[in-house]
């Protein structure tokens, strides 16, 4: 008999063709059709607007009011790309195309182009047996010369980096981030987001308690929101607290957003006035027909500086009282920035740090990463960076070294639960980093299906629906039955490929993380010429002629607190590998040892100046 949780994986998976194909049926990849040759397409030799002076076969096909399609048949359930060779001419700013994968549609824009490019409409899951792909009529008018459907190139996942772009992170920090990158690909971190202000009836802690009454387990990572502490109706709601407790009781991990409000009536507003919160908001000035220029933000002398600046030092005692208990923590910070941008036409940004457009966002964030830490002196950050799956969505990303993970929101739920893993967007956010950084599903409501997870390769580090708000007037994101499948729910925190509290290693936040059959191979020690008559082996802090992790990790406890944790004479020649005899031992000598254990460069290039470490890293 099958179990009920089967029954709903089955009933919610994609629909499978009936009968079998034999071998000799199955489409040889890469496959490419002429757009000519498609069914319901006709030929064409000239299109609207500027013509293309050649073309592979007869002609081209050029979608108007007519919809075009071919079939392929596979062996199994698999991921496949889809591309084209097409021209837009009718809109110089871009064109809107789509591209349905049997019930799968997916809409991309498109540049405009006189002559033929390569356009990449990302990754599909085809089923077995036979799979209809088809060009629909929706006012795209394109020209297509060729598609081609390809079997997708497995994720590396291993690419990622374990190394967190603030060269000064706390040993917690680093030894999370180590975690993290060490179940990457493999297995699913469980997290579930609390509501904000006084909880779910006045009781925080009863979204645990729903998951761990329906499934025996409890999430490995809390969801918080900092929002409450503000300039303005600011008041303590506690969560800085149960993040402590959390991760000191519990040996959880924390991640928290920050919806920072500001005055809706900023022109009349006085610095460090109070202000109910009916007269705040962390929307866009469009929707609230506010007086607050994110663009000022960046101006020294602003009122809008000044006030952010009032915001991040309210933020920055909390995230103090965490480093000060040694608690590190996936931050989120201005996130969604994107949010509306290319989806409603109107081109603005659902919140008010992204209304401005992606450069002002941009040094937005790098004016908060520089604050937090060089002003305050915060190490204890994982910075995670919220990102869409739109063409100009690189142009939102902060960089390299002010990100250690790209994540996504997802809400597709639109008629009941919907198990979907979103490969083609999870695909979309590790080529952003060309895979170097980790991909995580920040908020959701439905959880998507393990197996489906699985099949699409499309492992997110960790999923976390967001609250429940059923019962207080608000989206039942996780016991509504129209948000979250039930059966799913069991069936994903008892998965063996799940990560949930009592999953977590004991030593989660010591120096013995990542357990050494996870921790990646480092390269072959290189002992370098003697000086005087001590031999030094570059990066080995902890003297046990080996560089790894521990070498780093020794060198930031060494740091943070030497009395306790002492490096012997020999440690401290061996780790100080930057700027070497001028600086003395650093996080950068510890950041560097990180990059050589993610093969970022080898032990030989050690000693180096922290200029030309700067210059690797990029």
């Amino acid at each position: 008999m099958l179990s009920a949780a089967a029954l709903t994986a089955l009933s919610s998976a994609p629909v499978l063709p009936t009968g079998s194909a034999d071998a000799a049926d199955y489409t040889t990849f890469p496959y490419t059709i002429e757009g000519e040759d498609m069914k319901g397409a006709s030929c064409w030799t000239q299109n609207y607007g500027p013509a293309p002076s050649t073309w592979s076969g007869e002609g081209f096909f050029y979608l108007t009011n007519e919809t075009a399609s071919f079939t392929v048949t596979v062996p199994e359930d698999g991921m496949y790309d889809i591309s084209i060779k097409a021209i837009q001419v009718l809109n110089e700013d871009g064109r809107e195309q789509t591209v349905i994968v049997n019930s799968d549609e997916k809409m991309l824009k498109m540049a405009y182009s006189e002559d033929w490019v390569d356009f990449d409409f990302g990754l599909f899951r085809l089923n077995a047996g036979e799979n209809t792909i088809s060009f629909p009529s929706r006012y795209g008018y394109m020209a297509i010369d060729t598609v081609t459907v390809s079997v997708a190139d497995k994720h590396d996942y291993a690419k990622a980096t374990s190394v967190c772009c603030d060269p000064d992170a706390t040993p917690e920090t680093q030894a999370l981030m180590s975690y993290l990158q060490s179940v990457y690909g493999s297995k699913v971190i469980s997290g579930q987001q609390e509501i904000y202000g006084s909880g779910h009836k006045d009781n925080y802690e009863w979204e645990n308690e729903y998951i761990e009454g329906l499934t025996g387990k409890l999430p490995a990572i809390r969801g918080l929101d900092f929002m409450n502490y503000n300039p303005l109706y600011g008041w303590d709601d506690g969560t800085t607290e149960r993040a402590i407790s959390w991760v000191k009781d519990k040996n959880g991990i924390i991640t928290a957003s920050w919806h920072i409000n500001v005055p809706i009536d900023f022109a009349s507003y006085e610095l460090g006035e109070a202000l109910d919160w009916k007269e705040c908001t962390y929307k866009n000035y469009q929707a609230v027909n506010g007086t607050f220029n994110t663009a000022n933000v960046l101006v020294e002398d602003s009122k809008e500086r000044a006030y952010f600046e009032l915001a991040m030092e309210d933020l920055a005692e909390q995230l103090l009282k965490l480093q000060d208990e040694n608690v590190p923590i996936i931050f989120r910070p201005l996130h969604e920035a994107q949010g509306n941008d290319g989806r409603y036409g109107d081109g603005t940004a659902w919140f008010w740090w992204g209304d401005r457009g992606s450069e002002v966002y941009v040094q937005l964030w790098h004016l908060l990463y520089k604050t937090l830490t060089e002003k305050y002196g915060l190490h204890n950050i994982i910075w995670e960076f919220n990102a869409y799956e739109l063409q100009d969505s690189k142009n939102w990303y902060p960089g390299d070294e002010y990100v250690d993970i790209v994540a996504y929101d997802k809400y597709n739920a639109n008629n009941g639960p919907n198990l979907s893993a979103i490969s083609g967007i999870f695909h979309a956010l590790y080529s952003m980093t060309d895979g170097t950084k980790m991909v995580s599903m920040a908020e959701n409501d439905t959880i998507p299906a393990m197996s489906n997870m699985t099949v699409e390769d499309a492992m997110w580090l960790y999923v976390c629906p967001w609250y429940d708000g059923g019962e207080d007037g608000g989206t039942p994101f996780l016991a509504g039955d129209n948000y979250q499948d039930k059966d799913n729910l069991i069936d994903f925190y008892q998965n063996e490929k799940t990560v949930t509290l009592s999953d977590l290693p004991a030593d989660l936040y010591g120096s013995g993380n990542p357990q050494p059959t996870t921790v990646k191979p480092t390269s072959e020690p290189t002992t370098a010429a003697p000086t005087g008559d001590v031999e030094i082996l570059w990066g080995d802090a902890n003297v046990d002629k080996k560089i790894d992790l521990n070498d780093a990790v020794a060198i930031l406890q060494f740091v943070a607190l030497s009395a306790k944790y002492p490096l012997t004479e020999q440690g401290e020649l061996n780790a100080d590998v930057i700027d070497n005899g001028t600086s003395g031992v650093n996080g950068s000598d510890a950041l560097a040892i990180q990059m050589v254990d993610a093969k970022l460069f080898s032990s030989s290039d050690l000693p180096m100046t922290k200029e030309e470490m700067n210059a690797k890293n990029k």
